[in-house]
């Protein structure tokens, strides 16, 4: 009788680009279909064929909606997948804003080239397009949590909830007689939007990210760090450019100014959202009260403290002011979207400040920032880099290091190997000994297409 195998097609040695395939007999699942973002090597696989033919792959199991876990999904279909995408009901919705954006800037990103005349390519074409993005949306199933989902007589799946991000999922898949675990992204115990995440099941096998595998967060109130950041640039005349992700940290950094402003510590800024997508997803919060710890009323009141720009026209409005401001605008790591245009309008100025709110993945313009580099190309030219960068601790919406191994630790019954995804290879690594050290597990560091038969 054949074993289940485990193919590692990404989020080895980088945290994005999150998928892996789980093949027995002639059934595959597909765990996530990632984008790949950061270095360019990595980037460029998004263009490679994919590893196995699409076409075979008969069901996709979604763990949450952030482009490193879901922005290849329309690719995917594009190239013969026609199965189903089950995931959450609040990540399927995510999804369905974020793929439509993540198309809507390819499309623009290649316009944009081709007029500019900057791209080694006669006619730059997108990864995928808004009309790929609309043919997956009947492929979509919901799953609830904690019910088993059948994908076939060989195979189900169970959700449990994971934090991180409204939706976010841990996934139990079984197959072929065999149990593993699939983290996704783990949230931290105590976040203030949303419930901590679940006490993960026993499984023979974990497949478990670690984004934050070397690091502990800073204990100090994150208030506290915002509020000092904001005062010295408004003391100086400047204004604050925050790059955030329009989903959970633009919603958590909101919360977080609505409770300044309350005790009185939020300088008078006006408080932008440049982001349609964030805009959207902001909304869906009152949809899905369910999912995190604020009411509709609460929703109402917390969500208000900014103003959202909704057309090109006021984005442009909003890049061209020259009075103090806040803006908040995607994406977090300043790969794409209208923060590009903020920051080549407020790089060259002293007084104005760029804070960085979350990871910054290897080779984006997120990291070159905060590692110091003194010009950054945006949009086919280089800028000098004279504003404040920051990036602030203790705004990660990953459980670190301690956190991640408390998490495995709450399985009643250990597992027979733990691998470990998604993060850097320091990150990886400390994970590593520290869960061998802590709780006596084998924990495997697998490299891109490794193959693992599970017995």
């Amino acid at each position: 009788m054949s074993l289940p195998e485990l193919h590692f097609l990404g989020a080895t040695g980088t945290v994005t680009g999150s998928r892996f395939l789980v093949q027995h007999g002639t059934q595959r699942v597909l765990v996530d279909c990632g984008l790949y973002q950061g270095l360019k090597p990595l980037r460029l696989r998004n263009w490679d064929p994919f590893p196995v033919p699409p076409a075979g792959i008969q069901t996709l199991l979604l763990t949450h909606a952030h482009l490193d876990h879901s922005g290849y999904l329309p690719r995917l279909g594009r190239e013969g997948f026609s199965g189903d995408i089950i995931t959450s009901s609040a990540s399927q919705s995510l999804a369905d804003i974020l793929l439509r954006d993540s198309a809507a800037i390819m499309e623009e990103e290649a316009e944009h080239a081709r007029r500019g005349g900057w791209s080694k390519h006669e006619k730059p074409q997108p990864l995928y397009t808004v009309q790929d993005v609309e043919a997956l949306g009947r492929r979509f199933k919901t799953a609830k949590w904690h019910e088993t989902v059948r994908l076939d007589k060989d195979a189900s799946a169970v959700f449990y909830r994971a934090g991180h991000i409204l939706g976010a999922a841990s996934i139990r898949l079984e197959m072929g007689g065999v149990s593993i675990l699939f983290s996704g992204d783990i949230g931290r115990k105590h976040d203030p939007l949303l419930p901590d995440p679940e006490t993960p099941p026993d499984s023979d096998y974990v497949v478990m990210e670690s984004t934050y595998g070397n690091r502990l967060h800073d204990e100090r109130d994150p208030l506290d760090e915002l509020a000092a950041w904001l005062d010295k640039a408004y003391r100086r005349g400047g204004s604050v450019l925050i790059p955030a992700f329009a989903v959970g940290r633009v919603q958590t950094l909101m919360h977080q100014l609505w409770k300044l402003r309350q005790a009185g510590r939020l300088p008078p800024f006006p408080i932008w959202i440049d982001s349609p997508m964030a805009s959207r997803v902001t909304s869906l919060y009152r949809d899905h009260c369910d999912e995190h710890r604020f009411s509709d009323e609460q929703c109402r009141e917390l969500f208000g403290v900014a103003q959202f720009t909704e057309t090109r026209e006021e984005s442009m409005a909003l890049q061209a002011s020259t009075r103090q401001r806040l803006v908040i605008s995607a994406s977090g790591m300043a790969t794409g979207g209208r923060v590009l245009f903020h920051l080549a309008n407020m790089l060259g100025d002293s007084r104005h400040l760029i804070l960085f709110a979350g990871y910054q993945a290897a080779g984006t313009r997120g990291a070159d920032l905060i590692a110091g580099k003194t010009q950054i190309k945006l949009h086919g030219r280089y800028h000098d880099v004279l504003a404040e960068i920051v990036g602030m601790q203790g705004q990660s919406a990953h459980a670190d290091a301690a956190g991640l191994t408390e998490w495995l630790s709450r399985m009643s019954k250990p597992p027979k190997r733990v691998y470990l995804v998604h993060g850097e290879p320091e990150a990886a690594q400390a994970l590593k000994r520290r869960i061998a050290e802590t709780l006596g597990l084998e924990v495997v560091v697998p490299d891109y297409r490794d193959v693992a038969i599970l017995s």
